[in-house]
């Protein structure tokens, strides 16, 4: 089993009963205790739990609001941001997308553009890259990844959704973070979302996040990219003047203001 697919299973326990034993994860999992005992450090390092006598602790962090909600939030920034970040993609690449209410607004933009392939989890961002009468022939290449669905749900995750992203080498990967600091790169709160952001960080040449001035300086519950593993950020306008927007421009190649 890949370190990869353990990690997100111990991630879903976490996140069901925010405390889970060593014995547990060994019996789950079905691997050594000395296995178990280097995925409890790695889930340590990520921030997401604190390793206590006997197993791991959930830290507490607030949760991202639903993708709804999340879409009326910062719109107008957001459509800028989309509309920057189509500007840096070629024809003929493999780009991956995740799943978010920018990244939705970026496939509505995508549609201006032609030859790229697109791989994502989003339900959303394929039905927009797909708005098309029957007849008529797609711009783009879209591949809408499998795996579990729940209730409420606009995205596919777990393990199946994992192992479908190792499947593909892309050029780029569009995500859009619950936050971004300059020191502890990009995070997510959801360990399903940060699960699948850091496979499609790991098979992507180049890391392209697209952040609203609101995230920025904002360290989530799960760390997914280091800030050395992200290439540009494409941000709105009112972050020129931010603190954390200065720190990250100090740190990153590429920072565009939308």
């Amino acid at each position: 089993m890949l370190q990869e697919t353990r990690l997100h299973r111990i991630r879903a326990l976490l996140s069901t009963l925010n405390q889970v034993s060593t014995e547990r994860i060994i019996k789950e999992l079905g691997i050594s205790r000395e296995t178990a005992r280097r995925d409890m450090i790695e889930l340590e390092a990520e921030g997401l739990a604190k390793r206590v006598h006997g197993g791991l602790v959930a830290l507490n962090a607030t949760p991202e609001p639903p993708l709804t909600v999340r879409s009326s939030v910062m719109a107008k920034e957001k459509r800028a941001i989309a509309r920057a970040a189509v500007q840096l993609l070629q024809p003929g690449q493999t780009v991956f997308m995740d799943a978010g209410s920018t990244t939705t607004m970026l496939a509505e933009e995508l549609r201006s553009m032609s030859g790229l392939t697109i791989v994502t989890n989003s339900l959303n961002a394929a039905l927009k890259l797909c708005a098309a009468e029957e007849h008529e022939t797609l711009n783009n290449q879209v591949i809408l990844l499998g795996g579990n669905m729940q209730a409420g749900a606009q995205e596919t995750r777990g393990e199946l959704t994992i192992d479908e992203i190792y499947r593909f080498r892309a050029d780029v990967a569009l995500l859009s973070p619950v936050g971004l600091d300059a020191k502890h790169g990009a995070s997510s709160f959801q360990p399903h979302e940060a699960a699948i952001a850091r496979a499609m960080t790991r098979q992507a040449g180049r890391l392209i996040l697209l952040a609203d001035h609101s995230k920025l300086g904002v360290n989530s519950r799960m760390n997914y990219a280091s800030i050395e593993q992200v290439s540009t950020l494409v941000t709105d306008s009112s972050a020129a003047t931010l603190p954390a927007c200065i720190a990250l421009q100090q740190v990153l190649t590429q920072v565009v203001l939308a």
